[in-house]
């Protein structure tokens, strides 16, 4: 079973990174009140605004906070819309860079974003430059400590799930999207809590790159996270070998 688990070391330290700035909380009402301004306010009709709301919950965001969210995006009229978007860049090395965009001023964030890449010895790219490199998957990982291996291999062989991996003290389990709601549940019933559940964009091929260029990739991607309209950042870099 393939994985790709320097991409999810990445996610991991993002998310521990924004709990520490304080952002989480912000990202995830974005996320809410784009999903409920474009397919409405009914999680039960809008598939992608209920997994919003699970991820919001997830990170305690308060019941009244998305609440409030969800009725600002479908009912108030003549501000500025949250818009989903993508930039894209190769860093050093000529890795592919995928940026995740949620911006209610779109060439302002552009703009700055251009800067942090050129700033930092990457070049941006056209759209569409990078993205085929990415394919949109659904990422679950799970604490080694919260499942046995075999019951995991089980789990996932009865969700039709076939891609997983160890990363550390975590098994990642890459999915086709369609299976990420199912395999939740499948969780959710043995008891078992994911510290990551989501849609994701996961390389279709990894870039071997040398200790010095990895740690300057690393550099480009977190002035890119530290920016308030950046929602997640995609990288096929390979970093160096250790042991």
């Amino acid at each position: 079973m393939a994985g790709h688990s320097h991409w999810a070391r990445i996610k991991h330290k993002k998310a521990a990174t924004d709990a520490k700035r304080g952002k989480l909380f912000s990202r995830l009402i974005k996320h809410v009140m784009s999903a409920a301004r474009i397919g409405g306010a009914d999680p039960s009709q809008n598939i992608t605004l209920r997994e919003c709301i699970d991820r919001a919950k997830d990170a305690s965001v308060p019941s009244d906070t998305i609440d409030r969210a969800i009725k600002k995006a479908t009912t108030e009229t003549g501000g500025p819309a949250i818009e989903a978007s993508a930039y894209e860049g190769y860093g050093p090395g000529g890795v592919a860079v995928l940026v995740d965009l949620l911006t209610d001023n779109k060439n302002r964030t552009v703009g700055e974003l251009r800067r942090i890449f050129e700033d930092r010895g990457a070049k941006t790219a056209q759209a569409g430059s990078v993205s085929w490199m990415f394919e949109r998957k659904g990422l679950v990982t799970v604490r080694k400590d919260a499942i046995l291996e075999d019951a995991l291999l089980e789990l996932l062989l009865e969700a039709g799930v076939d891609d997983y991996t160890t990363a550390g003290d975590v098994f990642e389990i890459i999915c086709d999207p369609k299976h990420l709601q199912g395999l939740k549940l499948a969780l959710a019933a043995r008891k078992v809590k994911p510290e990551l559940a989501e849609m994701s964009r996961i390389p279709t091929s990894m870039v071997d790159v040398d200790a010095e260029k990895f740690q300057k990739i690393e550099t480009l991607i977190e002035a890119l996270e530290d920016h308030d309209d950046v929602d997640n950042v995609y990288t096929n870099a390979a970093g160096p070998a250790t042991g």
